[in-house]
């Protein structure tokens, strides 16, 4: 059998050869050996960071003469930020002072007149009283007459009196008929009077009544005047950081103008998305690691707390990226996560990783 004799240059090729395949081979371990230990940290949800933000509008119409907002200010609860111009406020606060006064001094003198009016009709019910009685004497002096009267006429049948006596017997009765009748007329003419005051008195009364509740509509009036006065001192509703302003001194606002926007950047919330077969895991009050891009090529981690969980699945919002990209339907969750040094800002992009006990992972 002819033996082979293999060549120095050849030998060298193989041996080249050889070393590239493991060199290759260590190259494909280790991508393989980092895609895993990237996919086993993969975070549960991504989304981003949301404050709660108010819009500070004005509660009343004016010329804005002082703003002292600008944005990034820290501002304190109950701050005075802006002044609205008063004046014409205070003009019509005036106004209505005035007219609050007149409609007060009406019910005086109305409440006087009642008083007159009263008294009047004491003075005409004492005289129709008065008449009363002095017809219950006449009608006695009547009777008397009348039987009188009666008498001498049997008497005068007898002659035991005269004509004369009889006539003048019979004059007492027609004149005390007389004065009767105008003792009823004048009881009638009093009590006229009576009826007549009394419903005098009714609508003094009422005029009085109409006139008190004007003066309780005027300070109504008073008081929303002077409400509306205190609101021309626009005061912050809450402490936090001016995030942007929409108007200067200067301008003109209107009633329910927006002036600024502010939130409270101490504590945040991360709104992020996970999939349904993560949803089991979470519960409200759990807690939650957030990391951001730090700027320099590293994370920065945040501890949270998971403040809300949705009720209800939604299609996953486009720039949202989930742990299991197959799933089409997400659920929303919210990380409450305090930022006292403000690294976190409104938008910027977060990973989560929930806290899972007792689930194996």
């Amino acid at each position: 059998m002819r033996s082979m004799t293999v060549k120095p240059a050849t030998r060298l090729l193989v041996a080249r050869g050889s070393l590239l395949v493991a060199r290759c081979s260590l190259f494909v371990v280790m991508v393989v050996a980092l895609v895993g230990c990237r996919r086993g940290a993969q975070p549960d949800a991504y989304g981003n960071v949301e404050a709660t933000e108010i819009v500070v509008g004005s509660e009343v119409g004016g010329r804005l003469i002082t703003f002292d907002v600008v944005e990034g200010q820290r501002l304190g609860a109950s701050a005075i930020v802006a002044t609205i111009d008063p004046t014409q406020l205070s003009l019509e606060r005036d106004q209505l002072t005035a007219q609050r006064a007149a409609s007060t001094s009406k019910v005086d003198e109305v409440t006087r007149q009642i008083h007159m009016l009263t008294a009047q009709r004491d003075a005409a019910a004492a005289e129709r009283d008065a008449a009363r009685a002095q017809r219950g004497a006449l009608a006695a002096q009547l009777e008397i007459a009348n039987r009188a009267y009666d008498r001498a006429k049997r008497l005068t049948s007898e002659q035991a009196v005269t004509s004369q006596q009889l006539d003048q017997a019979e004059r007492d009765v027609r004149v005390l008929q007389e004065q009767t009748r105008a003792q009823d007329a004048q009881i009638a003419a009093r009590e006229h009077q009576v009826a007549a005051q009394v419903e005098q008195i009714d609508a003094t009364r009422a005029l009085r009544e109409t006139s008190a509740r004007q003066v309780v509509a005027i300070d109504a009036q008073i008081a929303q005047v002077g409400d509306r006065l205190r609101r021309t001192d626009v005061r912050n509703p809450s402490a936090g950081t001016v995030l942007a302003t929409y108007t200067n001194a200067g301008e003109i606002v209107q009633n329910g103008q927006p002036l600024y926007r502010i939130a409270d950047l101490g504590t945040v919330e991360i709104r992020a998305f996970v999939a349904q077969p993560d949803l089991a895991a979470l519960r409200l009050g759990g807690g939650a690691q957030v990391s951001v891009d730090d700027g320099r090529g590293a994370r920065r981690t945040f501890p949270g707390t998971v403040s809300w969980i949705s009720s209800e699945a939604e299609f996953a919002p486009t720039p949202i990226q989930t742990r299991e990209e197959r799933a089409d339907l997400v659920y929303a969750v919210k990380i409450r996560v305090a930022n006292p040094d403000g690294v976190l800002k409104i938008g910027m992009p977060a990973d989560a990783t929930f806290d899972r006990q007792g689930s194996g992972r």
